[in-house]
């Protein structure tokens, strides 16, 4: 499958490279601290959502915002830790095919923490859209109608590349063409122009008039 596209925008964990570990580790010990058991814990949905979203389920409103510096300050201090960040597949040889300018992060993490996940991969994107510069996340289209803005390009020529089904949502609901990574999610659970396994699926070439973009469906 072939699109052509001005800009490709990128979902961070799950899609760029997995924290997976990380998250599950931090998380753990977050909970454990703020007194939430492991049946609350088990049944919240971590990934691919904002911090501040998971401490408001989880905890009254007064303690949401110690709550949540607390839970990046566990974060970034285990970047470097084994198994902190993992690049996926993929992601280098898509990442370094791109000008600079024609790709952006849209991440649902704080942007200290993305950055500290990104620079420990090597990956240093132009542009990026974090949770501090949106006031609804995914599955709202904001970030990724942000995202476009940014970089100055018609959202329908924008690729959306997500693991998850929210963030698959938001690229939809901003009119963009999306591409489904199944690398956390089963690819049933992906609504998308289509899915892969992840981005060593994907290759890409600059044209005069933006990217060719091709998907091995």
């Amino acid at each position: 499958m072939k699109i052509d596209a001005e800009a490709l925008l990128f979902d961070n964990d799950g899609t760029l490279l997995s924290s997976m570990e990380s998250v599950i580790r931090c998380w753990t010990r977050w909970a454990a601290e703020y007194g939430i058991s492991a049946e609350e814990f088990a049944a919240v949905e971590l990934h691919g959502r904002p911090a501040a979203e998971i401490a408001a389920d989880l905890l009254p409103a007064d303690v949401v915002p110690g709550a949540v510096a607390r839970i990046e300050q566990l974060e970034v201090e285990d970047v470097t830790a084994p198994g902190g960040v993992v690049l996926l597949p993929g992601t280098a040889a898509l990442l370094a095919s791109l000008p600079a300018d024609r790709w952006a992060v849209v991440t649902s993490a704080t942007r200290r923490l993305a950055e500290a996940r990104l620079a420990e991969a090597g990956i240093r994107p132009k542009a990026m859209i974090a949770a501090d510069d949106i006031t609804r996340g995914k599955p709202d289209p904001e970030p990724y109608l942000l995202a476009a803005r940014r970089l100055g390009v018609d959202p329908a020529r924008c690729v959306v590349f997500e693991d998850a089904p929210a963030g698959l949502r938001a690229g939809r609901a901003a009119g963009m063409k999306t591409v489904a990574l199944a690398t956390t999610h089963d690819a049933s659970e992906l609504v998308a122009d289509v899915v892969v396994s992840d981005l060593s699926a994907v290759s890409a070439q600059a044209t005069h008039g933006g990217v060719e973009i091709v998907v091995a469906d």
